[in-house]
């Protein structure tokens, strides 16, 4: 890898990674603030924000913005998150100037005008309302209220709730914008087949109305205690129950991570693990059946998602909960090690085939980790775990009590 990053007079940071092996360019602008940032009377500010910052510039509008992308062939799009905000635009290389200097549009001079701001309300409301029509997302948003709280963010919808959204003034949203896009909270990482020096030459006039400062507040950590063995059953009339079981798990820079990474995998992180094995493939109880690990800066979560029709879901839930069994009492085999590190390390380095992915590895870990880990050291990360590493994140994540347990189907 030959990654270049700098860090302007401003406190902005750039990073830029040259691909010889593509024609596109990926640009992305990091901005270290999101969900749980917010507090309850300004619930969904971030997401509020990401919307209306394609509503149009002082110089540009909404359609300005998807024409100048349509007419180069690309795409442009965002995200919100618990801990960061991702604006990201993709487009053949020879256009990447324009790229560069249309996300600098968006972030340093945003129209956020009232008009704008009660017609993009009506549009996050359908959103939710979309999202409420799903059950899959409905069960894992309940799943973070119950492992986190529904009084702290990290429990929180990132989109917030119906009467927060309702509520938020455009004066609001634009102090919050002012507060929060800083300089020194801001990451713009460019891959694809550039040239290092006029990308950072194109930043730096592009972005140079951003304004300087930290932009960053104090982040509360959630309490210690969850309500261990809580079950959570929202009735749904809907052809499946959707069930989630999970609890608190470690930090995004825990020295165990990477051990979590095994032992996810080898639990429900891909075709091979003991749920899929069980639940699908031996006995057809499930077409959908996985488990994940979640981490931010301060915790974690640890979760297993499976949907079963009503005559399967206690069956499922049973087999779940003697697969956790089995996984704490007994824990992995060299095998199934062996198995895990090989698919981490492969899909890790299959992941950064295209100029979209390399992007988001420097600009995620940048603003996330606050510097770049290699590629080579994140393998040898994965390589490194040993069968007692295993044993050890098993018992802290797996065995540290009962999991909650939160259903939505037919009660």
């Amino acid at each position: 890898m030959s990654e270049r990053i700098v860090q302007l007079p401003s406190g902005l940071t750039v990073a830029v990674e040259p691909m010889v092996s593509t024609r596109t360019a990926a640009i992305g602008v990091w901005v270290g603030v999101g969900s749980r940032d917010e507090t309850a009377e300004i619930a969904g500010m971030s997401h509020f924000v990401e919307h209306l910052l394609f509503k149009g510039t002082q110089r540009r509008s909404a359609t300005d913005i998807s024409r100048t992308v349509d007419r180069l062939g690309g795409d442009i799009n965002a995200h919100t998150s618990k801990e960061y905000t991702a604006y990201y635009c993709r487009l053949p290389a020879r256009h990447s100037e324009i790229g560069v200097e249309l996300l600098g549009d968006l972030i340093t001079s945003p129209a956020l005008r009232d008009d704008d701001v009660e017609s993009e309300r009506q549009v996050i409301l359908e959103e939710m309302a979309m999202d409420d029509d799903n059950p899959e997302e409905v069960v894992h948003r309940s799943f973070g209220a119950t492992v986190f709280g529904d009084d702290h963010p990290l429990g929180w919808d990132t989109a917030g709730d119906r009467e927060s959204v309702r509520d938020l003034k455009p004066a609001l949203v634009r102090e919050f914008f002012e507060q929060r896009y800083r300089s020194e909270n801001t990451v713009v990482a460019v891959a694809g087949a550039v040239d290092p020096d006029a990308v950072i030459d194109q930043v730096t006039k592009s972005f140079d109305a951003l304004r300087p400062g930290v932009g960053r507040r104090p982040r509360a950590a959630p309490g210690d205690e969850m309500d261990a063995g809580r079950v959570v059953a929202m009735d749904d009339d809907t052809e499946q129950i959707h069930m989630v079981v999970g609890g608190r798990s470690v930090a995004r820079l825990d020295p165990d991570r990477e051990a979590l990474d095994v032992a996810n995998h080898v639990l429900g992180g891909g075709l091979s693990s003991r749920l899929f094995d069980e639940i699908r493939e031996r006995r057809g109880l499930a077409y959908s059946v996985f488990s994940s690990a979640a981490a931010y800066a301060d915790t974690g979560a640890w979760s297993i998602y499976a949907g079963a029709m009503p005559e399967h879901a206690a069956d499922v839930r049973a087999l779940i909960a003697a697969e956790l069994d089995r996984l704490v009492d007994g824990g992995i085999t060299a095998d199934e090690l062996d198995i895990a590190q090989g698919f981490l390390a492969g899909s890790y380095e299959m992941g950064l085939e295209d100029s979209g992915a390399r992007m988001s590895r420097i600009g995620g870990q940048l603003l996330l980790l606050g510097h770049l880990r290699s590629v080579e050291e994140q393998l040898d990360r994965w390589s490194n775990v040993d069968l007692d590493d295993v044993t050890r994140v098993i018992e802290r994540v797996y065995g540290a009590g009962e999991p909650v347990t939160v259903t939505v189907g037919p009660v």
